[in-house]
Parts: C-alpha cells; sequence; structure tokens
C-alpha cells in the first residue's frame, strides 16, 4: 500500500532466510537475525547497497539455479528502474523487528511497526500451519542478551518441549510486541499503528502514514488502498495465496472467531495477557477487537 502512489519501490524480506542473492548479498542464517553495531560488518556494506538499488547478479547466478533467471532479471530490472526514478527504497521486512535500532540509528531509515491483537495472529498461523523454531533465537548470544533475557527461560522451554501452535504463536507474540514496545518508548521516531486500525479506515489509516513517511497520498494510492480493502473483496483469503492483498479488511478483523476455538481464544488471552494492555485498551482484549464505528473520507 505504501508504494502505490508511485513515489517508492517495494524490497521484500532481505532478512528472509531464502531472500535473493542478488537483492542482498549478505546470509541470513536464523529468523530474526538481531543486526547491531558489534555484529554489523557482515551486514552493513550489503544492506547500503540494497538501499541504493545495487543488484548483483553474478551472486544470484552462483547461489541460485538456472531456473531462477527470470527472477533474477525482474529483480535486476525493479532495481534498475528505481534507481533511474529516484524512487525511495521501502524495505518490507517483518524479520528485520529485532534490528529495528540499527536500521534507524545507522542506515537513518524511517520505521513504522504494525501490531495485530494475538488472537488474530495466533489464528493466522494456525490457519496456515505455520510453526516457529525458537532454536533461532537462542542461536544468537547478543539478541538475548540484550532484548530477549526476560524471556530465556519460556523460550528454552518451547526449544525443548515443542508445544502446539496456539503456545507458539503467544509465547512469539509476547516476545516480538514487548520489544516493540521498548523501541517505541526508547526511539519516539518509530510509528507504530495497529493493523485493526487499518482495517477499520483504510484511507485515513494510510493517509497518516503517507504523511508520516512524507509522501503524496495521491489519487493513485486512494483507488490502490480501496480496492485492496473494500466490502465487495473476500472475506478470507485462500492459504495457499497467503501474501494476497486484495481482502475485505473489515470482515477479515473477525476472521478469528471462526478460526480459533473458544478454548483456544481464551489460551491466546491468558497467555498475553502482561503484553497486549501496552496496544489494546480491557475490552480490546477481551474481545479481540472491539470493531468501532465505520468512518469513511479523509481529513
Amino acid at each position: 500500500m505504501l508504494v502505490a502512489g508511485g513515489q517508492a519501490a517495494l524490497i521484500s524480506e532481505p532478512f528472509n532466510r531464502f531472500h535473493p542473492t542478488g537483492v542482498m548479498r549478505a546470509p541470513i542464517r536464523a529468523l530474526y537475525t538481531y543486526v547491531c553495531n558489534e555484529n554489523e560488518a557482515e551486514y552493513l556494506g550489503p544492506m547500503r547497497e540494497t538501499l541504493a538499488y545495487r543488484y548483483h547478479y553474478w551472486a544470484q547466478l552462483r547461489s541460485h539455479p538456472a531456473k531462477d533467471i527470470p527472477r533474477a532479471v525482474r529483480d535486476a530490472t525493479g532495481f534498475l528502474t528505481a534507481r533511474i526514478a529516484g524512487h525511495s527504497p521501502l524495505l518490507k521486512d517483518p524479520f528485520a523487528l529485532f534490528s529495528i535500532p540499527w536500521f534507524a540509528e545507522r542506515l537513518h531509515c524511517q520505521v513504522i511497526v504494525v501490531v495485530r491483537h494475538p488472537v488474530a495472529f495466533a489464528s493466522s498461523l494456525k490457519r496456515l500451519d505455520w510453526s516457529f523454531e525458537f532454536g533461532d533465537l537462542l542461536a544468537q548470544p547478543l539478541l538475548m542478551d540484550r532484548l530477549l533475557s526476560a524471556f530465556r527461560g519460556e523460550i528454552e522451554l518451547m526449544y525443548r518441549q515443542p508445544a502446539d501452535l496456539i503456545s507458539q504463536a503467544s509465547l512469539l507474540w509476547r516476545v516480538i510486541y514487548a520489544t516493540v514496545a521498548r523501541f517505541q518508548a526508547a526511539y519516539p521516531q518509530i510509528s507504530v499503528v495497529r493493523h485493526e486500525d487499518l482495517s477499520v479506515d483504510p484511507l485515513r489509516g494510510f493517509q497518516q502514514l503517507y504523511a508520516a513517511l512524507g509522501l503524496s497520498f495521491n489519487a493513485r494510492a486512494q483507488r490502490v488502498v480501496v480496492g485492496s480493502s473494500t466490502e465487495d473483496n473476500p472475506r478470507e483469503l485462500a492459504p495457499g495465496d497467503p501474501h494476497a492483498v486484495r481482502l475485505n479488511s473489515r470482515a477479515n478483523l473477525q476472521n478469528w472467531k471462526h478460526r480459533l476455538r473458544p478454548e483456544e481464544i481464551e489460551r491466546v488471552l491468558v497467555a498475553t495477557r502482561d503484553v497486549v494492555p501496552l496496544f489494546y485498551s480491557d475490552m480490546e482484549q477481551d474481545q479481540g477487537f472491539a470493531l468501532p464505528e465505520k468512518r469513511s473520507g479523509l481529513t
């Protein structure tokens, strides 16, 4: 949505372990890789090149089979087009979350974090059958010591005795958003928005985000936002297409109710009750999210 106005270009998940080497040449060995001043040597140069739209043709071709050549051509062409047009780079990467201070301080990135209520988060992981390997966090001593020491015991237990997806999702949500709250307090320039607010009033929400990033929320951007969230869109995405963007955004807020059993909802709410109040009111905590009255138009 943030590139819909034609002023920025999307760079998707360079911190994903399976990212194209041509897009970012540094290897990513763990989910949610933590980068800071102490270990930045391997990542600083490559990330600066990525933000400058410098595509690494030979690195891509060496590390990936010939069948990926069409993707390499697409990515390289996209980088070249964005560089010539002077588009701002926009990184979309949940796996870079623990590295937010490094991106903000060393790479001078403007940061937006989207919060999603834990019952909706858990329902999505359950729908997609996405488990999480907590060993990736434990394998990063700097991350555990600097940011996650309060969760060490729980993470170690989850690693030794893996639980079901509901327990995994609850712990992962707490780990992520307790850290987000910590970053928000330390770095006031970080914009934290709730997925639910964007879903209820997409035009207003994205108008504010465009303004925060210095982008023009032009007619083209407005059309894309409306077209991607209108009530005419599907109420739910197919599990086989988790990255699609055309959805009835208001209806999607209630999908967790039929994905999770009552006892699962209760488990999530109990497990996350120490962190949820940092982002949601008492009523929103208990009900997953209380859908407010529909609003329309822009300010």
